[in-house]
């Protein structure tokens, strides 16, 4: 879906009227450097152009409602109840981003959300890391005036997949995700997170990403 689809799809699952904000997050490749990052070691990814949308609007209540155009299940919680339920399946990932924002002392309130990405899902490109930002990033502009360091999002959102979903990611996912710059690739140090940019126009080359249809997942 592209941007305005994804506006008009809100306003026929949540209604019109209010503000509605659009937020995007990217995908992520790794260049060099693979199953280096839960190491400790040196990897260079870069973000993608494609990725995942998130339009918003905040509510008067504690309702935080999530909603998918990539898949059927619809979640609801209330802020003062944020526990991990497996039934609540892709939207654990949202949650676990808003309850470790909250523990933190960061302004969360009720939203309607409706996510919409085109990552495949499990494809190695890290839909999970691209989806924790895209609320991260969400809540930090809506209610906390962007003042939370972009890095620390990063690391909220690998302290949600870890400590919340239960899944043993690095930290470069999420870095790549939230650090990304266009044209450019991040060499970055996974266990200092000191990292610096590098050009990565490509002029006449391409770089190919394959989707084999093989499902990547992490324990």
């Amino acid at each position: 879906m592209e941007a305005l689809q994804v506006m008009e799809a809100f306003k026929k699952l949540y209604g019109e009227g209010g503000d509605i904000r659009l937020f995007h997050s990217p995908g992520r490749v790794n260049l060099i450097g693979e199953h280096i990052d839960y190491n400790g070691g040196y990897v260079f990814p870069c973000a993608l152009d494609f990725g995942t949308f998130g339009a918003v609007r905040v509510r008067e209540d504690s309702i935080v409602n999530l909603a998918s155009t990539n898949f059927e299940l619809r979640v609801s919680v209330n802020l003062e109840d944020l526990s991990f339920k497996s039934e609540d399946d892709w939207a654990n990932y949202p949650k676990g981003v808003l309850k470790l924002m909250k523990e933190e002392g960061h302004t969360i309130k009720g939203m309607d959300i409706l996510i919409s990405g085109n990552i495949p899902n499990g494809s190695g490109l890290s839909s999970s890391a691209s989806l924790e930002l895209l609320i991260g990033v969400m809540v930090n502009d809506l209610f906390n005036e962007g003042k939370i360091d972009r890095v620390h999002l990063t690391n909220i959102g690998q302290r949600a997949e870890n400590e919340y979903v239960g899944v043993n990611c690095g930290i470069m996912d999420q870095f790549a995700v939230g650090m990304g710059k266009k044209n450019k690739a991040i060499l970055l140090d996974c266990s200092t997170l000191k990292y610096r940019y590098a050009d990565a126009d490509l002029k006449d080359y391409t770089l190919v990403i394959m989707n084999t249809n093989k499902r990547r997942a992490l324990n």
